[in-house]
């Protein structure tokens, strides 16, 4: 199987919201994706990006992607957060994922992030199983908060 990995473009963005989408369906989420196209190739494309993605491409579509931005910690400083991390359900196992993951520690190492941070819903044992595989650790003493406004 042929499959690139590369920075995403703009021009990705329509299809990386459509896997968005099939994450949030496979979260138990359809209705939460409430963000524009326009917004979202905004946030990434337009004068300050605040997010940056790699898309795995097999036969010239876009089969998966992972969306980071940089967080900064002040007890570590800069750290990659994966905000979304997925490979399209049809061609889950066969690699790609760990395409995609190697490149986003790459591209930690060369930024000089300290680190990798993400969140992962504890019913997810496949993907708490690819993450074990690098050695992840897991922390169940913080609780996520948010605050709509």
């Amino acid at each position: 199987m042929n499959v690139i990995i590369r920075r995403a473009v703009r021009e990705d963005c329509h299809r990386i919201l459509e896997l968005v989408k099939e994450l949030a369906v496979y979260e138990k989420a359809p209705d939460e994706v409430t963000v524009t196209l326009d917004h979202f190739e905004e946030s990434g494309f337009g004068k300050n990006p605040v997010w940056w993605a790699f898309v795995a491409e097999r036969d010239g579509r876009v089969e998966g992607f992972a969306l980071y931005y940089i967080r900064f910690s002040t007890w570590k400083g800069q750290r990659m957060y994966l905000e979304d991390f997925l490979v399209t359900e049809a061609l889950r196992g066969q690699g790609i994922g760990k395409k995609l993951f190697d490149r986003l520690v790459e591209e930690s190492k060369e930024k000089n992030f300290n680190g990798i941070v993400w969140q992962v819903l504890e019913w997810n044992e496949p993907a708490i199983n690819f993450y074990k595989k690098y050695n992840a650790s897991f922390d169940a003493e913080w609780v996520n908060c948010a605050v709509s406004v």
